[in-house]
């Protein structure tokens, strides 16, 4: 009878049942406050989140929009509070980063995103980080993945000020508030090359909204995505040395002014292209036209003069031209710049002893200003070295040993311009997450 009173007494004064809030395992619970009648997940059970990809995307001189992807494999489960931390890197150098949360749903590829991430403009970011903190609360969650789609996705102003207009529908009955959007242009390759951010206050159900992402530089240059056309100015040398190897017609002039053709002939139909020669001096013999036609004629019918057979090759002075022509009020807004230049040999001037670098300076200000550059050496003895410094990158440099090799060189520059695939801009706007209340 005193057994009994005593557990009476324990039971009124000291015993507390299984709850899974106090930071205790028990009752049938699998984990602290997790598992078994609980509902907060246990981590054990817990797939980990994957990182897909991180990347920081240089909008302005030091400033970095940084996007990463983290995927959550797990289907009926997702956390509300998942900490982070973005590092941009210049080589070995920490350079920036950003600290935050964010919620991640269950069986979903979630964008984490963190605008104007300023760094010392001479220390270029390089590489990004992600680490992401083991998340303390895992629950049963759902997002309404069709709460929201997109449409009208429409790119305008790639060189100059760039939008992306696109249209978001509610498809819920309910309003919803306060909406983070991310759109994404990935390459063909699958690999992101720009990202932006923007948000909607309110959006009513069963509405729609027009929202706009910009850029505060030109991105025709970063993204070779087929919606973004090109304006071309396709510079030929006309010196007296293109048509050396003697024949009736000339060569290597002849073949070369074939592969050109066929170059002009096979851009898309929005594409622009403009013709420019150069010898002693340089000259804008077709303005940026759509009638691609018209220029192949005026392609065929070039001929070398017969005062440049001792003349000059002015090379600075078609890069000049072609800056000109680009930046005229015949350039495309939506368009991308684009210099592909032939020749055979160093620039030469009269007079002038530092016309080579006079030349690579030009050029490297060609493409620092947003024009890109594509140079082809022709010819065996050509100087290999001069060719790669006039052109944006080693890739955009080319050598023809012969004329008959110009075909293939123009048919990679074509497919360079307009990366055929499965190129996509992504828009991902956050969706409302429904997580299971905590008892």
């Amino acid at each position: 009878m005193c057994g009994m009173f005593g557990v009476l007494i324990y039971f009124a004064n000291f015993y507390q049942p299984a709850n899974c809030n106090d930071r205790l395992q028990n009752g049938l619970e699998t984990g602290i406050d997790c598992g078994g009648g609980c509902v907060q997940i246990c981590a054990a059970d817990i797939i980990p989140p994957r990182i897909v990809w991180a990347e920081s995307f240089e909008i302005s001189p030091g400033k970095y929009n940084a996007v990463a992807y983290v995927e959550n494999y797990n289907q009926t489960e997702g956390t509300p509070e998942l900490s982070y931390t973005l590092q941009l890197f210049s080589g070995e150098e920490l350079v920036a980063e950003r600290v935050g949360k964010t919620v991640l749903p269950p069986n979903s590829a979630y964008p984490i995103f963190e605008g104007r991430v300023e760094v010392d403009v001479e220390k270029p970011v390089t590489s990004t980080n992600l680490i992401l903190e083991p998340a303390e609360l895992w629950l049963p969650a759902s997002a309404d993945r069709g709460h929201f789609r997109s449409a009208d996705i429409n790119l305008k102003g790639a060189d100059t000020n760039p939008q992306l207009s696109v249209k978001i529908e509610n498809t819920t009955l309910n309003a919803s508030n306060n909406i983070e959007v991310v759109a994404t242009i990935f390459n063909e390759a699958g690999e992101a090359v720009t990202a932006s951010q923007t948000y909607i206050e309110r959006i009513e159900g069963q509405s729609t909204k027009d929202i706009v992402f910009t850029w505060p530089n030109p991105i025709a240059k970063t993204v070779k995505n087929c919606v973004i056309p090109t304006d071309v100015a396709l510079a030929i040398d006309l010196s007296g040395s293109m048509n050396n190897d003697g024949n009736d017609p000339p060569e290597p002039i002849t073949t070369a002014l074939k592969a050109a053709s066929s170059f002009a002939g096979s851009l898309k139909e929005n594409d622009q292209i403009s013709l420019i020669t150069f010898d002693s001096l340089s000259e804008l013999v077709s303005p940026l036209t759509v009638a691609r036609s018209s220029v192949v004629t005026d392609i065929l019918g070039l001929e070398i003069k017969p005062t440049e057979e001792t003349g000059f090759t002015n090379t600075s002075a078609a890069l000049l031209s072609a800056q000109a022509e680009l930046n005229s009020e015949r350039h495309n807004a939506d368009a991308r710049r684009v210099l592909v230049l032939l020749t055979d040999g160093l620039p030469t001037a009269s007079g002038n002893q530092d016309i080579v670098i006079e030349t690579e300076t030009t050029a490297k200000l060609l493409d620092d200003s947003g024009i890109e550059v594509y140079a082809i050496g022709l010819g065996q003895g050509v100087d290999q070295q001069f060719i790669r410094n006039i052109a944006s990158s080693i890739s955009n440099s080319y050598f023809a040993p012969t004329g008959e090799d110009l075909d293939k060189i123009y048919e990679e520059i074509t497919s360079s311009l307009c990366e055929f695939g499965p190129t996509k801009i992504e828009i991902i706007a956050k969706p409302t997450i429904n997580f299971a209340p905590i008892r």
